[in-house]
């Protein structure tokens, strides 16, 4: 057997065992040679043994030094290929020439990671076909609306790198659903209604029609001009589009279409408007404006969908192609709106941004890539089961976005102090990024004050086992102060455990978790000089760098 079969072998165990965590898989060392060197195929039966003591070899040895041997053979075996996946959507049905498709936010606050679903089956569609995409900001309910919601969905769509072609806000075209409305008064396919509320909806769910419902036309238009005149309180009329009374499902018999809203200030038109127009009535006439030709909405809309083809067969308009997602639980998370906003302004939460919240903004806050939410809603893709969002997943996407650009550093919490004796200079090293040499090294060097800083739960486990070593520098024993205990580090498969530590030179710094607690603690003073947003503090997981003043350094805390 030759010595250049055994450098073969030695070289892919190696590899095999710095990406699996110091083991090497001996059935994946025989595959990769036999896949790679075709020339071996005819000596299988032979260098099987071999690998098999070379992998154990491999594997007895320890992961720093594991890595340290394949750089010397080859460093560029450091970095692990990754195949690229690819994300794609089912094609769109009835597509003729390009696609107009929208984006419908009501503008109550910001986006959350809910809202960007649809943001991104949209976006990706527009982008296959070459059509248009429409934002649509539907405000007609002056009840749930939030003055800086207008700018902040544009911003949050802007950050998911969604761009619209046109932009509309419904609370701009009122005389345009009213005029509709008008239309649908003289075809006789709606009526003005002034019975009690609770009492037209028993009518309904008897499949009865109410006293006002066949007035004559001339009735209907005399109401509706005193409607819209303000001649009737909230409450005591409402315009209602016709339906089937005898549709099996009663939530499709006549829907309301018009109400009146005297009491409500719209951020936007103040009190300039009284009758508003509900959600049925507006979204079909102006997805026909609009031009819509597919639209994706919740399965929780095929009841609305069924009552706005109303309106579309009333005036002879072509429909769009629905397609109705399934729903979306997203746990552990706070999405409404309205208990984000109490929270703020009870100053519970911080902002709109406040790690605690599932927002688009607090997303980004914490250093989740826009790409890594575009793969999760792709992968997810079009379909009318209802799904179990999965934060872990989305976390693994994002990890796969910004690990390759992510430098390591050293982060202690709650930082105890230790001097170290009997050493006159301790020096180490430690790759920026264990796959990318090419990046370099933090280099380590304690002279003329050799002292460091424990976390402290990993100050407690020092003082448990009396002996530790400083990851990337040497061993230490336990006593005040603390003893040089050289740099072996084999001491490892004897069971002492290797901790991350910050020199005397370390700055301040502070890690916001998920949870709004605050982890105070010190961190590399090379983190000063870190150009990227994300870093990788080891054993506690990925951050985005939020400030750094020189001598302190503000993170958030990203996942694992």
């Amino acid at each position: 057997m030759t010595d250049q079969i055994e450098e073969t072998i030695k070289k892919y165990a190696l590899q095999n065992a710095v990406f699996f965590k110091g083991k090497a898989n001996p059935k994946a060392v025989v595959g990769k040679i036999l896949g790679e060197c075709p020339e071996y195929r005819a000596k299988a039966g032979e260098i099987t043994p071999l690998i098999e003591q070379l992998v154990e070899e491999v594997n007895r040895m320890e992961p720093e030094a594991q890595k340290k041997a394949l750089e010397e053979i080859d460093s560029s075996l450091l970095v692990k290929e990754k195949k690229e996946r690819e994300y794609r959507l089912p094609d769109l049905e009835d597509v003729d020439g390009k696609v107009v498709m929208r984006i419908a936010p009501g503008p109550s606050g910001p986006l959350h990671i809910g809202h960007t679903r649809v943001s991104v089956l949209n976006k990706e569609y527009v982008d296959r076909y070459g059509g248009e995409l429409v934002l649509r900001f539907e405000d007609t309910n002056p009840e749930k609306l939030e003055p800086d919601a207008y700018d902040m969905i544009v911003e949050d769509l802007a950050w998911m790198g969604v761009k619209c072609d046109r932009t509309y806000i419904q609370s701009d075209r009122f005389e345009i659903y009213y005029d509709y409305t008008k239309q649908l008064l003289e075809q006789g396919h709606a009526y003005v209604c002034t019975c009690n509320g609770d009492h037209w909806r028993e009518l309904k769910e008897n499949m009865q029609a109410c006293p006002c419902r066949d007035l004559p036309v001339e009735t209907q238009m005399e109401r509706y001009d005193k409607f819209l005149a303000g001649e009737y309180g909230d409450g005591e009329a409402v315009v209602v589009v016709k339906t089937d009374l005898h549709h099996p499902n009663p939530a499709i018999r006549d829907f309301v279409g018009l109400r009146l809203v005297s009491r409500a200030c719209h951020p936007r038109k103040g009190n300039k408007y009284i009758a508003y127009p509900m959600m049925n009535l507006s979204t079909a006439i102006d997805d026909y404006l609009m031009g819509m030709t597919h639209v994706i909405r919740g399965k929780d809309h095929l009841n609305n969908t069924f009552r706005q083809e109303y309106v579309f067969d009333y005036f002879g308009w072509k429909k769009p192609k629905y397609y109705h997602n399934g729903l979306v639980n997203i746990p552990d998370t706070v999405l409404k709106t309205s208990l984000i906003k109490k929270s703020i302004n009870e100053g519970e939460y911080s902002g709109w941004d406040d790690v605690r919240t599932g927002t688009v903004r607090a997303l980004q806050r914490r250093g989740i890539t826009p790409e890594a939410i575009k793969r999760y809603w792709i992968e997810a893709g079009l379909k009318p089961v209802d799904v179990q969002f999965s934060w872990d997943a989305l976390f693994q996407m994002n990890r796969d976005v910004i690990d390759p650009n992510s430098n390591r550093y050293f982060f202690v919490n709650s930082p105890v102090k230790y001097d170290i004796a009997g050493v006159d200079v301790i020096e180490g090293s430690a790759p920026k990024h264990p796959d990318h040499p090419e990046r370099g090294s933090r280099q380590f060097s304690l002279k003329d004050s050799k002292t460091i800083f424990l976390a402290a739960d990993d100050s407690k486990t020092f003082e448990e086992s009396k002996r530790i070593r400083l990851k990337d520098l040497c061993n230490i024993s336990y006593g005040i102060p603390a003893k040089y205990d050289g740099n072996d580090v084999s001491v490892l498969k004897n069971g002492v455990r290797a901790v991350q530590w910050v020199g005397a030179d370390g700055v301040e710094a502070e890690l916001l978790m998920p949870d709004g607690t605050i982890q105070k603690g010190m961190i590399e003073s090379s983190i000063l000089n870190e150009a990227g947003p994300m870093v990788q503090l080891e054993r506690v997981g990925f951050a985005r760098i939020d400030k750094v003043d020189g001598k302190k350094a503000s993170l958030v805390f990203a996942h694992r």
